[in-house]
């Protein structure tokens, strides 16, 4: 028994010499597989140097090279097996690739290769889920979507197609959220995103309170308010609602929050005409020729110009 013992702990002792004298040596056979695109080769014996690594208490200069080249280049090997899959618009296995390559990558703390990485695996998301989208597949299209903008949400062409798969799904709030993430984005860079998912917003929240509209149901469109992120939006909305159920009273109490909540002249200038409206429904001249005085910017400038002109007229 004790010969047995002494044989594994021989066995062991010579793994461990293994791993420290041929370490380079197997980098460098990577290397060279790499470089003749045997990536799948490469990728074996890269692992088998990172291991190997973990058995050395100190390596020396050239194996710590060893090791660090390892962690580098199996990234870069699991990159180029992606855009292989890729060209051949095998995109499953391009995303499993660049995901193995970012994981791997953010493992290694190399965030650049991370950060590229997820880029492609939300670009192949996008490849694989044109075709369900071109072909109005819109339920396809929001599974495939989603995964793609999880792994990379600043990839906005994608974003604003599953935005549009939400919208034409009836999935309104969803289709909401994705939009108002976008216009959070930095305005320089992602500008044109921002215009885009603006508009988006814009158009399908007017057609949803068209449909409530018809509908008679203003209560319906505050709870549909209620659930926006888009606090500008909401407030503007709600005061609407309020309008359409002639409960001026109510509007004049929440246009102190829905005035706290836009972000822009056009927006404040919106909230006060439909607070100068409701005062002046209510017989107060005075304070509803002081909101329409604020109405500064957007399309109701002329309209509170023309209230105002009305109201001095007949004091």
């Amino acid at each position: 028994m004790k010969k047995l013992i002494m044989t594994v702990v021989a066995l062991m002792g010579a793994t461990t010499l293994f791993a420290q004298t041929d370490i380079v040596a197997l980098f460098q056979q990577g290397l060279a597989n790499a470089k003749a695109k045997n990536y799948t080769e490469a990728i074996a014996q890269f692992e088998e140097v990172i291991n190997a690594g973990w058995d050395i208490d100190e390596p020396d200069a050239n194996q710590q090279t060893a090791i660090a080249g390892s962690k580098k280049f199996i990234v870069t090997c699991y990159n180029k097996l992606g855009v292989a899959a890729f060209n051949a618009k095998n995109y499953d296995e391009a995303i499993a690739n660049f995901t193995e390559a970012a994981n791997l990558a953010e493992m290694y703390e190399n965030v650049a290769d991370m950060n590229k990485n997820r880029t492609y695996v939300g670009q192949m998301y996008q490849a694989k889920g044109a075709d369900a989208f071109n072909s109005e597949d819109y339920a396809t299209a929001i599974a495939v979507f989603s995964k793609g903008y999880e792994a990379d949400p600043r990839n906005t062409d994608m974003a604003l197609n599953l935005a549009e798969s939400y919208f034409k799904s009836d999935m309104y709030q969803e289709g909401m959220k994705i939009c108002t993430k976008i216009s959070q984005l930095n305005a320089g860079k992602y500008a044109e995103a921002i215009a885009a998912a603006q508009s988006k917003m814009d158009m399908y929240t007017n057609n949803e309170v068209a449909k409530l509209q018809m509908a008679n149901d203003y209560d319906g469109i505050i709870a549909m308010a209620e659930q926006l992120e888009d606090a500008a939006m909401a407030t503007k909305i709600t005061m609407q609602a309020y309008y359409g159920k002639k409960d001026f009273n109510k509007m004049i109490e929440y246009a102190e929050t829905a005035l706290a909540a836009q972000l822009t002249d056009e927006g404040r200038s919106d909230i006060n005409y439909l607070l100068g409206v409701a005062y002046n429904e209510k017989e107060m001249f005075d304070q509803a020729i002081a909101a329409m005085k604020n109405v500064t910017a957007g399309n109701n400038v002329a309209n509170a110009q023309a209230v105002i002109d009305g109201l001095t007229v007949k004091e």
